[in-house]
């Protein structure tokens, strides 16, 4: 099955500043905001997205090989922020072998001096705006219970598309062959936009 890829068009008009006045988001900055390009990941992204799912120190952070294999086989389903020419968030995901109509978010990171400002919710408008075309119109990803800022993202991220919530668990903590916490899996349905942002 091949993967989508976010368009030229998509991606210009898929800027972090339009998202955060549609999201209702007060970013400190606007010119500095507005300077964020969402793109597709390359190879050299890797390395970056690396870093920053480590200095997250909440992410379970995947080997440094992972990230690279990630760039190179998922970029269709994956998008990075750019500020200044350095990558300052990611989120990186999948199409479900099993359910096609399905994007699994794997893992959504954002800079530490670049919270705040709406592009972790950016980046999600702007993966699931992508991979529409392919048919997708359901988001699932797991969250651990104690992971609040991430329940808050996804929820602000449904509610502002107009989409179903729901949660049940799926791993519990003792599946993990260590002391992983467990993780509920959020299913966002559907996901076609709804904001009047989408409609310009």
């Amino acid at each position: 099955m091949s993967l989508p890829t976010l368009s030229p068009a998509e991606i210009e008009r898929s800027r972090v500043g339009n998202a955060a006045a549609a999201l209702g988001a007060a970013p400190t900055r606007k010119g500095t905001v507005a300077a964020v390009v969402l793109r597709t990941p390359r190879l050299g992204d890797g390395a970056p997205m690396w870093r920053i799912a480590k200095d997250s120190a909440v992410l379970d952070l995947n080997s440094s090989y992972a990230y690279l294999m990630w760039c190179r086989d998922f970029a269709g389903t994956s998008v990075v922020a750019e500020l200044d020419g350095r990558v300052v968030g990611y989120v990186i995901g999948f199409v479900r072998p099993q359910a096609p109509d399905t994007v699994f978010v794997w893992q959504i990171a954002v800079d530490r001096a670049q919270r705040g400002r709406g592009i972790g919710a950016e980046l999600l408008h702007t993966l699931l705006n992508s991979v529409a075309a392919q048919g997708v119109s359901v988001l699932e990803t797991t969250i651990s219970p104690d992971n609040a800022g991430s329940i808050a993202l996804f929820t602000s991220v449904a509610a502002a598309r107009d989409a179903e919530l729901t949660k049940r668990p799926l791993f519990d903590a003792g599946v993990f062959p260590d002391s992983h916490a467990p993780e509920d899996l959020y299913h966002i349905a559907p996901t076609a936009r709804t904001t009047e942002e989408d409609h310009r």
